[in-house]
């Protein structure tokens, strides 16, 4: 027997009114902060040996 999946209504997550501040500035410290983790694990390569050469 097959089983009904319910659609939900998500156009809007959370309130519908403008970010403070406060907010904006969380939001963007916190990518910011993950844009940082992504370079230094991509820079910390294991070298190779023609590298080491």
């Amino acid at each position: 027997m097959k089983t009904k999946k319910i659609e939900l209504d998500v156009d809007f997550i959370g309130g519908q009114t403008s970010l403070t501040k406060e907010e904006e500035l969380a939001i963007s410290a916190f990518i910011k902060k993950n844009k940082t983790k992504k370079t230094k694990r991509s820079s910390s390569k294991p070298k190779t040996a023609k590298q080491l050469i």
